[in-house]
């Protein structure tokens, strides 16, 4: 049974099982997928990179640690993009033949 946190925004909060079935809202509902989807890649960004537990204090400091595992998240996917870059030119460079890059200019 998963359970779903749902605040008004007044400072009042509800819980949504998903057992409940048709009670449930189609706004409610398309919240838990979202925070389904989320969930596990925040996780595993903590696992993989040493962010565990959260040292920061309060609300806000649960807040900055969703930030920092998203910003973390988004360097690995830019590191990635730049090493798929770095191979193409190394193969594009590697493919050009050896006299076209030592011919002088004419």
């Amino acid at each position: 049974m998963t359970i779903f946190s749902a605040s008004s925004g007044r400072g009042r909060c509800s819980a949504f099982a998903s057992s409940q079935g048709a009670r449930i809202t189609k706004a409610i509902r398309r919240e838990m997928r979202r925070r389904a989807a989320v969930e596990p890649v925040i996780g595993h960004l903590k696992d993989d990179h040493r962010m565990r537990r959260n040292y920061l204090k309060g609300r806000d400091g649960d807040r900055i640690n969703a930030v920092l595992a998203a910003a973390g998240f988004n360097f690995s996917l830019l590191l990635r993009w730049f090493a798929k870059l770095l191979r193409a030119l190394l193969l594009i460079l590697s493919r050009v033949p050896r006299h076209a890059l030592h011919s002088p200019a004419r």
